[in-house]
């Protein structure tokens, strides 16, 4: 595909973008629905398609956590299925009220939510993110433009089929709603349209992100890393500890929010590491850490530096021993890379001062890291995980995909009327949400 045929796609999506933007919810549901109704009809060809890009990527070997991600089975269909139907259910992000302002008598200001425009989603391995992003992107009022991974060629195109088709059988959607691209020329080219798409949402590796991050002068919303910690405090219930320590993990280690580095208060440490570790080796999870872990459970890898700001997306784990709640929220900030941090303990003060003081965008107390999900959140789904501090952090669904405009009613006022000598004061008095 030529540089034209991107800047055709942009152009289209825009046009699009602007019809979207006053569709009744209505009619959005409607089409939500009818890409449900799609995919759970087509359960088997989905994963026809699938097994061809397995095949593939094991001939290719690609890497375990890839691999993981692109693998679809009837269960990942009916989530799609469910997850797109979580998202008719929510209420329309479009056209609420923020604020409400009386500058003077006969004019009014009102802060309104609109739709961000052109969103372009780039994403590796996983071909279960096309309906969750599109049925987000549809439901907020935006046109997308989505890039799969190359490994997930066959899935993602009779997905994106399907969802083209379904949206057509319905009055007022424009086809040029979703879209995909496909090679790694055409994100180059897509990378540069910054008059046509206002967003890049870029979902994979750190070094893939950066990539992105670094070669647009497009607005990117998305996280380089997920490093997550687990911290088990001095006053922790144990039986709790170890069961969110294992299922932070070990549940689905490929997602960027298992935990990645397991901190320890020194008081219990003896008390629990050799039950964890057991745990840990018995579902195969590669261990490293410090001196002191080394000391109570002997054989254990020495951890290095490195260790302590990698994200393995694998089935390995850092542990370190921490004197204090301070310590570890000290080390936390250190090393985390601001997606999600839990703290496990029975002592509300602390957990309070955890919550507080991590500056992550999601900080979660007695409970597994990997509640940090859209769907989970009740979201409906998401887009992606923002550790962006701008206007949307953490998982990003409908509320992350729109932004506002200002709606100003006057009765003829000029400026300078409220200028100069004998100037008219402003009254700005705030008005109920309407």
């Amino acid at each position: 595909m030529t540089t034209k045929m991107i800047h055709e796609i942009a152009l289209t999506a825009k046009a699009a973008s602007l019809k979207l933007a006053h569709l009744s919810v209505d009619i959005k549901n409607r089409a939500l629905e009818e890409m449900a109704s799609a995919l759970d009809a087509a359960c088997a060809s989905i994963l026809e398609a699938n097994v061809r890009d397995l095949e593939v990527a094991e001939r290719e070997n690609i890497s375990a956590p890839l691999f993981s991600r692109l693998r679809l089975d009837e269960n990942k269909v009916m989530g799609m299925v469910k997850g797109i139907r979580s998202v008719v259910g929510l209420d329309d992000p479009v056209g609420r009220e923020l604020m409400g302002m009386e500058l003077d008598e006969g004019l009014t200001l009102r802060r309104i939510t609109c739709p961000i425009g052109v969103i372009g989603a780039i994403f590796e391995s996983r071909p279960d993110a096309i309906p969750q992003i599109s049925s987000l992107c549809l439901k907020s009022g935006n046109a997308v433009i989505l890039k799969g991974g190359r490994e997930a060629q066959q899935s993602n195109k009779i997905i994106v089929n399907l969802i083209r088709d379904a949206i057509c059988k319905v009055e007022g959607v424009p086809i040029g709603s979703i879209q995909m691209i496909e090679t790694r020329s055409e994100v180059v080219d897509m990378l540069k349209e910054e008059k046509n798409i206002n967003l890049i949402v870029p979902r994979g590796s750190n070094d893939f992100v950066k990539y992105i991050q670094e070669n647009t002068r497009i607005p990117v919303l998305g996280h380089s890393e997920g490093i997550c910690h687990v911290y088990i405090d001095s006053k922790a219930d144990l039986n709790k500890a170890i069961a969110i320590a294992l299922d932070s993990k070990i549940q689905y280690p490929a997602a960027c929010n298992a935990m990645e580095t397991l901190l320890v208060h020194e008081s219990v440490a003896t008390n629990i590491l050799s039950s964890l570790v057991t745990e840990f080796h018995r579902v195969g999870v590669e261990l490293v850490a410090c001196e002191e872990v080394r000391k109570i459970v002997p054989g254990i890898k020495l951890a290095v530096e490195a260790d302590w700001n990698t994200e393995y997306t694998d089935l390995k784990l850092s542990i370190k021993v921490v004197s204090s709640l301070s310590e570890a929220i000290e080390f936390i900030n250190a090393h985390s890379s601001g997606h999600t941090d839990s703290i496990i303990t029975e002592e509300a003060t602390s957990a309070e001062q955890f919550l507080n003081e991590i500056d992550s965008s999601s900080v979660i107390w007695n409970a597994s890291t990997r509640f940090a999900d859209g769907f989970r959140y009740g979201l409906g789904a998401e887009i992606g995980i923002s550790t962006n501090k701008t206007h949307a952090r953490g998982p990003v669904g409908l509320d992350g995909l729109v932004i506002y405009r200002y709606k100003l009613i006057g009765t003829g006022q000029t400026v300078a009327e409220y200028s100069g000598d004998n100037a008219r004061e402003f009254k700005h008095n705030p008005l109920p949400m309407l």
